[in-house]
């Protein structure tokens, strides 16, 4: 591994927090107790938390800053002006709508934009995504290129829409039987995976000849915008700032959860263009947020946001975040870990099919090999494969996706490359006696989103 290729981190420590260590035994216990379920772990008994990347950043010095300038108005705060214009400038939206998180955003938009039996094509699911989609009567289509189905393949821009599948779905259907076009830049379940701006400048022509609306998860949209400067030669000079805003160019509006690229620990928004659907939405935000100068968040929280969102598009701070990232998955394909190819922009994917060819899908691999991770090093992963995918609305049946993943998500700012030498170590020693893991079978199964807090036990 060439060490030179991986930059230091472009930040100070100015402030930690202590963690613990438990032994093997205790960590055997603890998961038993959490049904094998890493969501129902206490973060104390946790060593290395890579769950998510969802609101558990480090903020700013500038952004704890802004914290103390809160504005907790019932209506028309200052922060929220100054999370609306930096929203405009950065992104190129009219209107923006906060919401308490990104699945807030997913709600509102779903409702007003979705009518019952409409198809709701995207590159690949999301979890809350499509559960919000199919909840107000849509009908999620993957139209993600065949490829990033498979976790071996190798693909500069694996979250790529595949626009043949696009266009067979609206010659089939009907263009007015489209609600929207979903497309997530990153796609998180394919492993991080970046869409090109060639493929998103496509997709927004093909669409508005058709008169089909696009809207974007714009969840880990910086992310996204370094592969595109990093991968796109026409792109190579280009400011982060400027990619950031040629992508909105090709949509109608966005969901963001202002937990990820945006730096911070809560909150996120709806944009829009259209003015009809900015009424619509006003009035949803009313209804599950709050008023449509907060939507759900404090004063302070549109503060960092704002801050957050800004400090996001400075150069080293995303390279250091992607290389950290990818610094993780060389360390663990060098040692012959089966992951997910191309190593994405926030988390390493192991390929749990791969890891664990002795378990069977409805064994549940991933789930077992999450569990088993952090018996083995105290470290908190999260499954995402049958688990996650739940079942079909109409059948009753599991949705059994091809990829079956443990994501390894690395918070932004919050731990050091020693820390990923830990994670390695640890994945390294128990995929050396992979064959040890047992899988499991359910115990309890909540009727929504499983994943989040169903139980299981051992075979």
């Amino acid at each position: 591994m060439d060490l030179s290729m991986y930059p230091a981190e472009p930040f100070r420590i100015k402030s930690v927090e202590t963690i613990k260590m438990n032994t093997r035994e205790e960590r055997q216990e603890v998961i038993r107790r959490a049904g094998y379920n890493t969501f129902l772990i206490d973060s104390e008994d946790v060593y290395i938390d890579l769950l998510t990347d969802s609101g558990t950043n480090a903020m700013s010095d500038r952004q704890w800053s802004g914290m103390m300038l809160g504005d907790e108005a019932y209506a028309g705060s200052r922060n929220f002006h100054h999370l609306e214009a930096t929203v405009q400038e950065l992104f190129g939206f009219k209107h923006v709508v906060p919401t308490h998180q990104g699945r807030g955003a997913e709600n509102i938009l779903s409702r007003i934009a979705i009518k019952p039996g409409q198809y709701v094509p995207g590159n690949m699911y999301f979890t809350t995504t499509r559960y919000h989609q199919e909840t107000n009567g849509g009908i999620f289509h993957d139209i993600i290129v065949d490829e990033a189905h498979d976790a071996s393949i190798d693909l500069p821009f694996k979250g790529n829409v595949d626009l043949g599948k696009l266009k067979a779905l609206v010659d089939k259907v009907g263009a007015e039987q489209i609600a929207y076009v979903c497309v997530a830049i990153t796609v998180n379940l394919a492993g991080g995976q970046p869409v090109s701006m060639a493929n998103m400048r496509e997709v927004y022509q093909y669409c508005h000849s058709k008169g089909i609306k696009v809207f974007m998860d714009a969840t880990r949209c910086v992310e996204n915008a370094w592969f595109i400067k990093e991968r796109e030669p026409e792109f190579k000079d280009a400011s982060i700032r400027d990619i950031v805003r040629e992508e909105f160019s090709y949509s109608d509006g966005c969901t963001m959860s202002g937990k990820k690229d945006c730096i911070t620990n809560i909150g996120g928004f709806l944009c829009v263009n259209d003015e009809e659907l900015f009424t619509a939405a006003k009035e949803m935000v009313v209804v599950f947020e709050g008023m449509p100068s907060y939507g759900g968040m404090a004063g302070r929280d549109m503060e960092a946001m704002a801050i957050g969102l800004k400090e996001a598009m400075q150069e080293e701070y995303i390279e250091h975040r992607i290389k950290q990232v990818r610094y993780l998955g060389e360390r663990l394909m060098e040692a012959g870990v089966p992951i997910v190819e191309p190593v994405g922009g926030h988390a390493v994917f192991l390929d749990a099919r791969r890891f664990c060819p002795h378990l069977t899908q409805s064994q549940f691999p991933a789930q077992a090999l999450a569990a088993a991770i952090y018996v083995e090093g105290g470290v908190r992963s999260m499954e995402r494969g049958i688990i996650s995918a739940g079942r079909d609305k109409t059948t009753g049946l599991d949705h059994a996706p091809k990829l079956e993943t443990v994501r390894l998500t690395i918070p932004r700012r919050v731990y050091t490359y020693t820390h990923m030498d830990y994670v390695a170590q640890s994945v390294i020693k128990l995929y050396r006696h992979r064959e040890d893991i047992r899988g499991l079978k359910w115990v309890y199964e909540p009727k929504q989103l499983r994943f989040f807090t169903g139980k299981f036990e051992q075979l």
